[in-house]
């Protein structure tokens, strides 16, 4: 998948720079000179990161990924500063920084950096898709289905299920082959794991 880095630095020759290089390594790239110009932009649906520089008139570096976390954009985030002290490092890290790089910055020192931010970032999008479209699959569930998947994961049989529901056994298994069918899962086990990254509770352990 095509993924995109964002350069933002009120410095136009270093973001000039930054871009050239980054260009240079076939990797796609935007520049901003301001926190507040980036955050105006709404991310695109690929694999993205962020070189920052710290300290710029306006948002600073701390602010914009407060407010990349705050609507839910959080990326990985690559700190670029002129002042490399140990307390800004260690403040950077705590702030979630990915990396924390001091200027002048070594080519491959930074390239190795991006490449493995937006390594990080595939990941981070796949999870989020996939979250997305299990979210989707749980929503097509009927209300008696959903009693049944939270009666399941819990590891009752077919027979207690439909005691706990006043129903027949056949029924569950009807229920239940549609809620695995609607979940995308195979097993009882795939299905407890699809639960769980939904952070569905078992009604009942057997």
């Amino acid at each position: 998948m095509e993924s995109t880095v964002f350069v933002v630095d009120d410095d136009g020759m270093v973001r000039t720079a930054l871009l050239r290089l980054l260009a240079s390594a076939n990797l796609n790239a935007r520049g901003f000179a301001s926190a507040d110009a980036f955050l105006r932009e709404p991310l695109p649906a690929q694999p993205c990161c962020l070189l920052l520089d710290m300290k710029m008139p306006g948002s600073d570096g701390f602010e914009v990924v407060r407010r990349l976390e705050q609507r839910g954009d959080a990326i990985p985030v690559i700190f670029i500063s002129g002042y490399g002290t140990i307390p800004t490092t260690v403040l950077a890290m705590k702030a979630g920084a990915h990396e924390f790089l001091t200027k002048p910055i070594e080519d491959e020192r930074l390239l190795g950096a991006v490449r493995d931010a937006l390594a990080i970032a595939d990941r981070q999008l796949g999870m989020r898709t996939e979250h997305a479209a299990s979210t989707s699959r749980l929503e097509t569930l009927t209300p008696r289905e959903r009693e049944v998947l939270e009666l399941a994961i819990g590891g009752l049989l077919n027979k207690q299920i439909a005691t706990e529901l006043g129903i027949s056994e056949i029924t569950v298994k009807v229920h239940k082959r549609r809620v695995m069918d609607k979940m995308q899962t195979k097993t009882l086990a795939d299905l407890v794991r699809a639960a769980e990254r939904l952070q569905i509770h078992s009604a009942r352990q057997r």
